[in-house]
């Protein structure tokens, strides 16, 4: 099928190479022109496990183009993508400015003999599809034939490509047969159960979906509060809870809170659009508190044992919000060191793929990056683990031993094990587990 993606971010670019992939002809637009002639060159603006392999086979199989304009895009495809931004506004809903704009720039280029499938893909509050539709019927040619489809994407950063090519499951919102048959036909290489829903709740799934996540997530992190308290092992709890069907393990892991560009970004909009509908999700604003204390009970872990930080040398390892990215939005790990910094700590860090967006956005100039775990650590006071990195959980603990000023290790992401760390002469901390040095 010949299709159009508008917007070459994560999502777009993810799911046009992957269409692509998969046999379809994928045009990729973007408003950015050094984007477009880097992309077409095989050249990704981000780090995502297996992407840049997937786009520069599919452009040099001629599968996969980018472009700057939004009618090359319309023109050539029987189905089009909207995957723009939906950024956060202060009151915790989203500014749909750019999914307005492209829907007015879809409905300029639409011509009427064309029948278009225009699909939202980005995330965003139940009712935006009939925003759109309204939208490119009131700007648009007389005689223009189309239909709006929600289709959610529910990828991972670190395993997107492979959560593309092997979905848990599929949603399409639509009332168009016509629309649903050529969605179908689409997502036919990729062998997924497909749900066929109306487009309101094609588009609350999502919402609802990534709230729950974080729900889970802090909800072990409130109980790793308890195990603490109690002496019990948050890791072993999680089993217990995860080894039943209903509730499973993933999600279930303890540490400094949930952050990225979803979670955060997605719970405000949920309690927003809940609020606007009379309907106040009140459990959510408990998830985003519970989030929020984990990190300031971190700290206090951290003030209780060096008890002053100013002049201290903390190192910190990761920066990313989780492992197997290069992407820092909302980040834990830099908000973190906004905290040590503001007081008065000397913060030396390391990331392996996030340095150079902190670089270039220049959100904690006081701290020194470095380049390796091992850098980062020479002569620290104390040892930060805030993201999880598989080869920070690899690292020789003897040299790290040798490295650090003091042996001692604060784990937000309980990456190493705590019999190892103490038998090794470590003052060890993790989160929920016993073992920990008790502060």
């Amino acid at each position: 099928m010949d299709l159009s993606i508008i917007g070459s971010g994560y999502v777009g670019l993810v799911s046009g190479a992957c269409f692509a992939e998969v046999g379809h002809n994928v045009i990729c637009v973007d408003n950015d022109q050094r984007k477009v002639d880097a992309l077409q060159a095989g050249r990704i603006p981000i780090y995502e496990p297996g992407l840049e392999e997937v786009v520069q086979r599919n452009v040099a199989a001629g599968r996969l183009r980018f472009t700057n304009s939004i009618e090359d895009g319309v023109d050539h495809s029987e189905v089009v993508f909207i995957a723009v931004p939906t950024p956060p506004q202060a009151d915790g809903s989203v500014d749909l400015s750019y999914i307005e704009r492209v829907a007015r720039e879809i409905a300029a280029v639409l011509k009427p003999e064309q029948y278009r499938v225009v699909v939202d893909k980005s995330t965003v509050p139940v009712k935006t599809g009939d925003k759109v539709y309204e939208t490119i019927k009131r700007y648009g040619k007389k005689g223009a034939e189309f239909d709006v489809v929600s289709n959610p994407e529910f990828l991972r950063e670190g395993c997107a490509v492979d959560d593309l090519m092997h979905p848990d499951r599929i949603v399409i919102g639509s009332k168009s047969d016509r629309a649903l048959a050529l969605m179908k036909k689409l997502y036919e290489p990729f062998m997924a159960p497909i749900l066929v829903t109306d487009i309101n709740s094609a588009e609350l799934i999502k919402h609802a979906a990534n709230s729950f996540l974080a729900l889970k997530i802090s909800y072990i992190n409130a109980v790793s509060a308890i195990c603490e308290a109690s002496g019990a092992d948050v890791e072993k709890v999680a089993d217990g809870i995860g080894m039943d069907k209903r509730i499973g393990r993933n999600f279930l892991n303890a540490g400094l809170g949930y952050g990225g560009s979803c979670f955060p970004k997605d719970i405000a909009a949920f309690i927003a659009i809940s609020e606007q509908l009379g309907v106040p999700f009140t459990l959510l604003k408990e998830v985003e508190r519970i989030n929020q204390s984990q990190r300031e009970r971190f700290l206090k872990s951290l003030r209780n044992t060096l008890w002053i930080l100013r002049d201290k040398k903390i190192a910190v390892w990761g920066l990313t919000f989780k492992g197997d990215t290069d992407d820092i939005r909302s980040s834990v790990s830099i908000e973190l060191i906004k905290d040590l910094i503001a007081e008065g700590a000397h913060v030396t860090a390391y990331d392996p793929k996030g340095m150079d967006n902190v670089r270039s956005f220049k959100l904690i100039p006081e701290a020194k990056l470095v380049n390796s775990a091992l850098e980062a650590a020479q002569g620290a006071e104390a040892l930060i683990i805030a993201t999880e990195w598989h080869e920070f959980a690899k690292v020789d603990l003897n040299q790290l031993k040798e490295t650090l000023h003091s042996p001692l290790v604060f784990d937000g992401r309980n990456l190493l094990d705590p019999v190892t760390m103490h038998h090794l002469g470590f003052q060890y901390h993790s989160i929920g587990r016993p073992g920990a040095t008790k502060s």
